[in-house]
């Protein structure tokens, strides 16, 4: 199912039927009533598959039909899009993230100062285009910043974490199969550092800046990533931030697709 005729994924020799609908609950189900297929892959998908693949799970129209995930689940998704379930699972293996928390008052906000230093990026939850994100040099703005972003969150929310501006940025392509066979595909360098949007930057693979030890401690947790937010089968891409002063290596995110 593809909504982009100009697509190699609609090629004929690739599937035994191929739609150009657009990608809603609405047609996927159709769809679904027509093929009747056992399972779906959503890892395929890009982002669009994912958010389509929860959608569906939401709906009840996955159980309706008696249709399976492959790839990932849907509490491997949930687990890897959800932030604070992505930290959490992340911290109980050993895995260095960067620091700071959720809050959801001033007062919270504050006793974080004690483990985190200036600059510090503040980052609404729930709210559209970034809204309310800013980022504190110090504690006067600090204050006005983090009512801002709680008056911006619907849910009073916000994530405080240390600023990695400057920091290189790296990206794994992972492959894991069901016998926990893992490879990774290929690594990529961002050429801009840190704050600038990968989609507004110039990547380049393979990777041109790291040692084999540091690529290796990457390699190896990036595989650990996708064990324990349980991705079964298929491609995952894990991102990764470098301190260029003194090497410190934190896995920023990761995303259950190619």
């Amino acid at each position: 199912v593809n909504s982009n005729p100009a697509t190699i994924m609609t090629d004929p020799n690739l599937a035994d039927a191929t739609y150009i609908e657009p990608l809603t609950p609405e047609y996927v189900e159709a769809i679904i009533q027509k093929e009747k297929p056992d399972a779906i892959l959503p890892t395929v998908g890009g982002q669009t598959g994912l958010n389509l693949a929860m959608e569906l799970h939401k709906r009840g129209i996955l159980n309706t039909y008696n249709i399976k995930l492959i790839g990932a689940q849907v509490d491997a998704i949930e687990k890897a899009e959800d932030r604070e379930q992505f930290k959490e699972a992340m911290d109980l293996v050993g895995i260095d993230t960067a620091q700071g928390g959720f809050i959801h008052s001033w007062a919270e906000a504050e006793g974080l100062l004690d483990e985190i230093q200036f600059p510090i990026i503040i980052r609404p939850s729930f709210t559209l285009g970034g809204t309310g994100g800013s980022v504190a040099y110090n504690y006067e703005e600090f204050q006005d910043l983090v009512e801002t972003g709680l008056h911006a969150s619907p849910i009073t929310e916000v994530l405080i974490e240390e600023s990695l501006l400057g920091w290189k940025e790296f990206e794994l392509e992972v492959i894991r199969d069901s016998a926990d066979n893992a490879i990774i595909i290929c690594s990529i360098e961002n050429i801009d550092p840190m704050g600038i949007h990968t989609g507004d930057s110039v990547t380049v693979a393979p990777a041109m800046t790291l040692s084999d030890k540091e690529f290796q401690h990457m390699r190896n947790k990036a595989i650990q990533c996708l064990r324990t937010i349980g991705v079964e089968t298929g491609g995952s891409n894990v991102q990764f931030a470098v301190n260029p002063e003194n090497g410190r290596c934190i896995i920023i995110e990761m995303n259950p697709r190619v």
